[in-house]
């Protein structure tokens, strides 16, 4: 099943601020964003029955005695790396990652570890499906990473855009009788005010524009181009 035009809308819509978290490793900070939050927005995108997550493999590769703390004492540290395929519908995407475990009880680091490389390869495999699940943090502008306010804003302006092309298609399909006032309609100034206003999408002014060629072709000839 593909997805629909509410999915697709959501999983293009930029990821908000509040849900990105940082932690320093080797110097440097990361951003990224939590299991838990990976999960949410699968089940509100996609459904609580839409998707399935399948662990594949997962692997210790390394488990040895280490000394942990300032106060040195005795334990153990564990890694194990995993793969974890995502469906949704048709669609299947997979990650691998990684987990670490230290703990004085070997149990306890393994047990960690294990689900540290599972939610890692899982929010890998669904990265991939867009902002929302994180994608937004590889672009190192983060342009797509929005506070609450302007989501909120992009919301009601994407609400607002479909509104507008519902109406624009009901334009073309029933308000012209002739090519003439239908090229002079889609070619005024007023109109490509409102395109830019709305925000549209190169894609959304080009379906638009082929409705405009046919509608056209209908009248008994092709409206010119803008």
């Amino acid at each position: 099943m593909p997805l629909n035009d509410d999915q697709k809308a959501n999983l293009s819509a930029p990821l908000n601020r509040s849900q990105v978290k940082e932690r320093r490793q080797g110097g440097r900070t990361f951003s990224y964003v939590e299991g838990w939050h990976v999960i949410a927005e699968a089940n509100r995108i996609f459904g609580f029955d839409g998707w399935q997550r399948e662990t594949i493999f997962v692997t210790c590769i390394a488990d040895y005695e280490r000394e942990i703390g300032e106060n040195k004492l005795p334990g153990f540290g564990v890694t194990y790396i995993c793969k974890v395929r995502v469906t949704v519908g048709d669609i299947v995407r997979e990650g691998f990652g990684s987990g670490h475990g230290i703990d004085r009880d070997r149990g306890l680091a393994h047990e960690s570890a294990v689900k540290e490389a599972e939610t890692d390869a899982m929010k890998r495999a669904f990265m991939t499906f867009g902002n929302p699940f994180g994608l937004a943090l590889y672009d190192k502008e983060q342009s797509n990473v929005v506070d609450e306010s302007e989501l909120r804003r992009r919301q009601a302006l994407g609400a607002r855009r479909a509104e507008f092309i519902e109406h624009l298609k009901a334009t073309i399909a029933n308000e012209f009788a002739s090519r003439e006032k239908l090229g002079e309609w889609w070619n005024s100034e007023g109109q490509r005010a409102a395109r830019r206003r709305y925000e549209l999408s190169d894609e959304e002014v080009e379906m638009l524009k082929a409705l405009v060629l046919a509608k056209a072709e209908q009248l008994g000839g092709a409206a010119r181009e803008a």
